[in-house]
């Protein structure tokens, strides 16, 4: 089992870096996200980990946008975090800021959803139940397809997180609308 921090040092640690309840959302929402796949893929005995990761992936994102996984590092080793933790935080900039390419289950979950989760948070709020309860997969796909609609959200980075994971882009879609509800 990885080696982590404590859920409540690692919220402390979050929000020392981070003060927009935007991106403290977010993280809770991936976090959230990744427990649950965490369990539905059979990681019971590391859900912990998943969510601290899931938690602190975006730990250098307000106060060091251009440092972006860049800076992680630095901030999480500070912290005691160890590296197999550091390595899934910055596992999720492969590609676009860094070239640490997602291994464990978990890190390639991360890639894929971190994107995902903010067009499906972003398409719940312009449906009238303002919420993800009631959204199906071609809602998403129709927001998705829509390049202008959450333009922050790189549809690129989602479809090669579902390829590396083997998985067909409806399935991942399908899967993280229910980790959401």
């Amino acid at each position: 089992m990885p080696e982590t921090i404590s859920r409540e040092k690692a919220w402390e640690l979050l929000q020392t870096f981070n003060k927009e309840p935007f991106h403290l959302q977010h993280a809770e929402t991936v976090e959230k996200v990744l427990r649950w796949y965490a369990l539905k893929l059979g990681y019971g005995d590391e859900v912990e980990f998943w969510g601290v990761v899931g938690l602190l992936h975006d730990i250098d994102f307000e106060m060091f946008p251009e440092e972006h996984c860049k800076k992680a590092p630095e901030l999480l080793r500070r912290a005691g975090a160890g590296e197999e933790l550091i390595h899934a935080v910055c596992s999720h900039g492969y590609g676009l800021t860094v070239d640490i390419r997602p291994e464990h289950e978990m890190e390639k979950v991360l890639y894929a959803v971190d994107e995902l989760t903010g067009l499906i948070g972003a398409a719940a709020l312009m449906r009238p139940s303002k919420s993800v309860l009631d959204m199906e997969v071609k809602s998403v796909r129709k927001k998705f397809k829509d390049r202008k609609f959450a333009a922050g959200c790189s549809r690129e980075v989602i479809e090669q997180g579902a390829a590396m994971l083997g998985w067909e882009l409806d399935a991942l879609i399908a899967e993280t609308l229910l980790a959401m509800r």
